[in-house]
């Protein structure tokens, strides 16, 4: 019989969240983000026996190096959130997808009458990438398409989706597993009617990795130029979202490329005093459900 914890949950089953790239737009790299990292977005996601990747940022190559040295035959699901080049970069660079031992599901909307794969292939070509991903990639690659507020399962995972507000259309998703939740949502900005779905869709979740990007003054162009209608939220929407949501843990995601760590430090600060539990993501950090 499965062990539940004092809340009910089955603790059977592992289930935690590892952060490989945590920046959003692109890569930074150097001295001054050393502490909380410069690659672009990739979560792995391990529920059980079920390795879940979001994502193939600049992040996903790190990711790869890890699964290479651990000697293994690698299954994968990828879930994809967009198209947009910051959370695609790393895929050309991830190793194990060379591997014919390897097998990846990879999932993700159509978008402009063009089918993941598609899209996929459309970004290795010349010439902006030296070869195809039909020359080099050796895995065993299935694709499927995804669409908004649908559900599947993956082992003791059930993933569900819901489309965000962002440029282009985003996927954000709801990982449950043994009773608790993750609920991914990158890129994503706030004002606009489908808030409250977002506040739905993350009802109760454990943890909430959400976009963060901004402050206030930055999104509105007190300080710099306005970025308003580029796709990002503030902290104050996270905190409004995860506020609103009863999440237990809110994770902040997607970091501005211009933010140092000592930034970032102050960052976390003033957020805490609006959300009591809340973080940072960090690259390479787990965070156990």
């Amino acid at each position: 019989m499965a062990e539940d914890d004092q809340n009910g949950h089955d603790a059977s089953v592992p289930f935690q969240v590892r952060f490989w790239g945590v920046r959003g737009s692109i890569p930074s790299p150097g001295p001054k983000t050393q502490r909380y990292g410069g690659n672009t977005p990739c979560v792995e996601i391990r529920c059980g026996d079920e390795l879940l990747i979001f994502d193939l940022g600049t992040g996903v190559r790190v990711l790869g190096d890890e699964l290479v040295a651990a000697g293994k035959p690698v299954r994968a699901s990828i879930f994809l959130s967009h198209y947009h080049y910051d959370h695609l970069q790393g895929l050309p660079f991830f190793i194990p997808i060379f591997n014919p031992k390897n097998s990846f599901t990879v999932y993700g909307a159509p978008r402009d009458g063009n089918s993941v794969k598609e899209v996929l292939a459309g970004q290795m070509v010349q010439p902006y990438f030296p070869v195809t991903a039909e020359q080099v990639f050796r895995a065993q690659l299935a694709y499927q398409d995804l669409g908004s507020k649908q559900e599947l399962r993956l082992g003791p995972a059930t993933i569900r989706t819901l489309d965000l507000n962002h440029p282009g259309g985003n996927l954000g998703y709801r990982v449950e597993c043994g009773g608790k939740s993750v609920v991914y949502a990158t890129d994503v900005e706030h004002g606009c009617a489908r808030d409250h779905e977002l506040v739905e869709f993350a009802r109760d979740a454990d943890v909430l990795v959400i976009d963060a990007m901004y402050t206030t003054d930055e999104y509105l162009g007190r300080q710099g130029a306005s970025k308003e209608g580029w796709g990002h939220s503030t902290w104050e929407s996270a905190v409004e979202t995860a506020n609103a949501a009863k999440v237990k843990k809110l994770v902040l995601f997607h970091h501005d490329p211009n933010r140092d760590d000592d930034a970032m430090d102050r960052f976390v600060d003033e957020v805490r005093k609006h959300h009591p539990n809340v973080i940072a993501a960090v690259e390479s950090e787990i965070v156990k459900v």
